[in-house]
Formats: structure tokens, C-alpha cells, sequence
């Protein structure tokens, strides 16, 4: 419901922005971009949804072969002491949970390509536990949260596009990127628990917290030792092999249980296919909508408001050059990822507004995408508190990048 509220407001506020440029400041270009806009989004989400149905094929297949294998289940086991107080309505040993297990492990390690077809195969199965169909589960909601906080350890787009973009040293990003994207995780894990009457504190989870802390702590650390050439060079080594042996695991798994690893695969791609062309429709209505936003001016004139009133208070402005990344994440990766090349472009790759723009777009994840993609795999329509949640931890991110920015870069 809270969905379909944004997406008619998306449209009802650029049609009428629109109408007021054309009618006060005479723009007759603003309703033809409009409507070239809804062509080109309309595109690109099918063009998504067809660049995904190769990647989803491949890893639902080999998930099917690890869930077979018999994988997945010992990685359920292994988590079941945090999962079950995160995830009390999951029974306890489900498979579910090494897959969603994969699917955060795979978005710390920024393997988008790899999260995507996880997380879809998790919210397939616990749309399985799910009584009402189409509507939201509690743990339908805190793994997507969880998703949509971002927690990155490797954000090794940003790093690529600040060296592209002749930062003197990409790297200085960092550091910050993982203490404002922490920071946003627990946010989202804590409000989520709130709504969902979850008692964090118990010796588990503060044990859980404290090793993830310490744990960021000695990477960070570690990354700070290396040079900006070692960090690209270890972050896309790691990437690269944790990957490829995830699957020569699975396939080994597989072998191990005597199942025909070939056939299963086959059997997973199938689903994977199926999927892929499932969520175009929801694609579609969500890009739309944004592009039909950003065409009417709709996101120039939310920031200058921003801006106005930060001004009037007598604050520093100097983070409104990149407010437009961090107003963008939520609803679009491509749309974040343009906002901040642009932001580095016009005021410099090592400027506050452009090392900040790094920062939105690194600290948070495409809420309004992975709702309409995950929830739209499965059929969910009533997302519950599932928006609400997910944009408060995108806010807690957004504060925190900003808060870091001026301490790192100001």
C-alpha cells in the first residue's frame, strides 16, 4: 500500500512541477523529456531484467546444487544461534538461512552480480513459510532491510570511478564509506527489531555485534596499510576467488552427495530464467516513476529547498553538491551512480561534494529497487513496515556519511 502511495505521488509531483515550468517559466521542453524519459526507463528496466536472466540462471542453478549438495544446510546449522534471534519465525535449521547467509555475505564483498540471484532464491523460500502470500513476513522484512542498509566491505565501484575520474588518491574514501554503511546496518537491524519486538540484547548477539565490529576494525586497519595500487589488487582478488570458489564448492558438494550436478543445474537455471522475467513488470513501474521525477526537475527542486532551509538556519551547505547521489540511492543504483560521477565532474573528484557523494553512494543500498525486485519475485503487494524501515536506515546512513565527511574531508 505505502508502494503505491510513492509511486502515484512520483507522478502527481512531476506533472504538476512540470506544468508550473511550462506555465511560469515557459520550459515546452520539459513534458517532451518527460515523456522520452518513461521510453528510456521503460528500456532500461527491461534491459535490466534481460541482463539479469544470464546471472540469475547461472547462480540459482548452482544454489540448487549447493541446497542438493547438501551445503547450504550446514551453513543454516552454523548460523542457527544468530539467525534464530534475528529470524525467531524461521524454523529452526532451515535452509533458508545459509541462503540468506550467501546473499549478505556476497553484498558485503560488493559481488552484486552473486547477491542478487541469492537473495531472490531466499525470499523464494521463505515465501514457502509465508501463511498470507501476498503479504510481507517479519523475516521477509529484516532480510530485506538488511539488504537495503548496504553493508559493504569492498566498495570497489567508487574506488574504480574516482581513480577513472583522477582522484589523487581514491582510496581516501574508504575508510569512511565502511564506518557510514556499519552504521546504517545497525540502524536498520535495530529499528527493524523494535517493530518486530526482537530482544538484542542477549550475550549472542552483543558476541555477534562486538566480532563484526572488530572484525571491520582489523580490516580497515589492514587496508590503511596497503597502497591504493594493493588495495584494487587485493579487493579484486579476493572478490574474484571467493567467488569462483563458491562455486567449485557447490560442485564439489554436489559430487560428494552423489547427485547429478548437471541436471540440477539445469533444473535451478530454469527457475532462475523464470524469475528474471517475473520482475520486469515491477522494474518497469518503479524506473519509470523515478525517470518520470528526475525529467520534471522534481530532484533539482527538492534539493534547492534543502539548501534554502540549511542556509536560513545558518548551517553549512557545503554537502547539498552531493545531496542529490544520497537522494537518488534509494530509488535508483544507475541514477546514484550518474548523480555522483556528475558531482565529481562538476566540482572535482577530491572536492567535500565529491568525496560525500562517494560516501551516499557506498553507505546505503537501492531500497525502492530490491523492494520492488525481491517482494515482486514472490508476489508480495503488502510490504508492511518493510519501506519505513528500510528508508530510516538509509537516513542513519546518509547523517552518518555526512557527520564522517566533515570529520575526514572537511
Amino acid at each position: 500500500m505505502v508502494l503505491n502511495y510513492i509511486w502515484i505521488a512520483f507522478f502527481l509531483l512531476a506533472f504538476v512541477i512540470a506544468l508550473c515550468k511550462l506555465l511560469f517559466m515557459g520550459d515546452v521542453s520539459v513534458f517532451p523529456a518527460i515523456m522520452n524519459s518513461t521510453f528510456e526507463t521503460a528500456k532500461t528496466a527491461f534491459e535490466i531484467s534481460l541482463g539479469l536472466t544470464g546471472v540469475l540462471s547461472l547462480w540459482m542453478g548452482m544454489m540448487k546444487i549447493g541446497e542438493r549438495g547438501g551445503i547450504v544446510e550446514l551453513l543454516a546449522k552454523g548460523l542457527a544461534p544468530i539467525f534464530n534471534r534475528i529470524f525467531p519465525d524461521i524454523p529452526k535449521g532451515h535452509p533458508v538461512t545459509g541462503t540468506m547467509f550467501m546473499n549478505i555475505a556476497a553484498n558485503m564483498l560488493g559481488l552484486d552480480n552473486a547477491a542478487t540471484p541469492m537473495g531472490l532464491k531466499a525470499m523464494q523460500e521463505l515465501q514457502e513459510l509465508n501463511p498470507k502470500k501476498d503479504t510481507a513476513t517479519n523475516p521477509m522484512i529484516m532480510f530485506l532491510v538488511l539488504n537495503t542498509s548496504g553493508l559493504t566491505l569492498i566498495p570497489m565501484s567508487v574506488l574504480v570511478y574516482r581513480t577513472q575520474l583522477g582522484a589523487a588518491q581514491p582510496t581516501d574514501v574508504f575508510i569512511p564509506i565502511l564506518l557510514a554503511t556499519t552504521v546504517s546496518t545497525i540502524v536498520g537491524l535495530v529499528v527493524t527489531s523494535i517493530y518486530q519486538r526482537i530482544n538484542l540484547l542477549n550475550r549472542t548477539m552483543l558476541m555477534f555485534l562486538l566480532g563484526i565490529s572488530l572484525f571491520v576494525a582489523a580490516g580497515t586497519w589492514g587496508m590503511t596499510m596497503l597502497t591504493r595500487v594493493q588495495v584494487e589488487l587485493f579487493s579484486t582478488t579476493l572478490a574474484n576467488v571467493m567467488l569462483f570458489g563458491i562455486i567449485v564448492l557447490f560442485i564439489v558438494f554436489g559430487v560428494r552427495s552423489r547427485i547429478n550436478v548437471y541436471e540440477t543445474f539445469i533444473e535451478g537455471a530454469k527457475e532462475g530464467f523464470s524469475t528474471a522475467v517475473r520482475i520486469i513488470p515491477y522494474l518497469v513501474a518503479i524506473l519509470v516513476a523515478v525517470g518520470v521525477f528526475r525529467a520534471s526537475g522534481g530532484m533539482d527542486v527538492l534539493v534547492g529547498a534543502v539548501a534554502w532551509c540549511v542556509e536560513a538556519c545558518g548551517g553549512n551547505s557545503d554537502f547539498v553538491g552531493a545531496l542529490p547521489t544520497a537522494l537518488m540511492k534509494p530509488l535508483s543504483g544507475s541514477g546514484a551512480r550518474g548523480m555522483m560521477i556528475d558531482a565529481m565532474t562538476t566540482y572535482g573528484a577530491d572536492s567535500f561534494a565529491g568525496r560525500l557523494a562517494c560516501l551516499f553512494q557506498g553507505a546505503t543500498d537501492t531500497t525502492f529497487y530490491i523492494l520492488a525486485v525481491y517482494f515482486g519475485s514472490v508476489g508480495i503487494r503488502k510490504t508492511r513496515y518493510a519501506i519505513t524501515c528500510g528508508l530510516i536506515a538509509d537516513l542513519a546512513g546518509i547523517l552518518a556519511a555526512i557527520a564522517i565527511a566533515y570529520i575526514f574531508f572537511a
